[in-house]
């Protein structure tokens, strides 16, 4: 990622101490609560690298409970985390991870609901200033910054599906500043990520959800 400003480098407005193990942390955690749509009943949060390292100093693993609690950066309820998901029923499990990783600050987040019907499998990473990458949404490998009004559908992996929903976009005016695709395989399950400029209206999201070859759309707006 290319920082435009310095801004971009010192990081938001934020609960201390590090932007990149904290704020960064928290806009995953924050990032993955609004995908998921509600607050999780059970979070298993797996560090790598300096993440898991340094989570407890840094207090990388009370920021990611933040925000799936939908904790901005800067909200003073952050530090006593875990005790605002102990009283919304939030069960976490926390632990280091092994193998392979995008970035040595790199969390992934394994959301349940209560009922166990709906699971949200993410992988982000705190690349600095604040700024993180999403790398891996129920394991379709793709990239979102949650910086931008960002649309993500999974849909059949079928010819035209992508060419029509950018029509669609098209015609509401709507420019795309970035996008990523992956499938599951050939004609299987797909998934594109479409970070975009500007407001996105619910009368486009009814329109691709109306599409017959996609599945299910969300939008990202932080």
């Amino acid at each position: 990622m290319r920082f435009k400003d310095v801004f971009s480098i010192i990081g938001p407005a934020m609960v201390g101490p590090s932007s990149s193990h904290t704020a960064g942390a928290a806009r995953i955690g924050r990032t993955a609560r609004q995908l998921f749509g509600e607050c999780p009943f059970h979070a298993e949060i797996i560090m790598f690298g300096s993440f898991a390292a340094t989570y407890k100093g840094h207090g990388t693993d009370t920021a990611i409970v933040g925000g799936l609690l939908d904790m901005d950066t800067d909200d003073p309820g952050l530090p006593e985390a875990f005790a605002h998901a102990e009283t919304a029923g939030m069960e976490t499990i926390i632990r280091p991870g092994k193998g392979l990783y995008p970035h040595p600050n790199t969390a992934e987040l394994v959301l349940t609901n209560a009922a166990g019907d709906r699971t949200l499998d993410i992988v982000g990473t705190s690349i600095g200033g604040g700024n993180i990458e999403i790398a891996r949404i129920n394991g379709y490998n793709l990239k979102l910054t949650a910086l931008y009004p960002t649309l993500i559908i999974r849909h059949s992996d079928e010819p035209g599906v992508i060419a029509v929903v950018t029509r669609l976009l098209v015609d509401n005016h709507i420019n795309i500043g970035h996008m990523s695709v992956d499938r599951k395989n050939r004609r299987g399950e797909a998934m594109m990520v479409m970070e975009c400029d500007g407001r996105i209206y619910p009368a486009v999201i009814k329109g691709i959800e109306s599409i017959p070859e996609v599945q299910e759309v969300n939008l990202l707006c932080l």
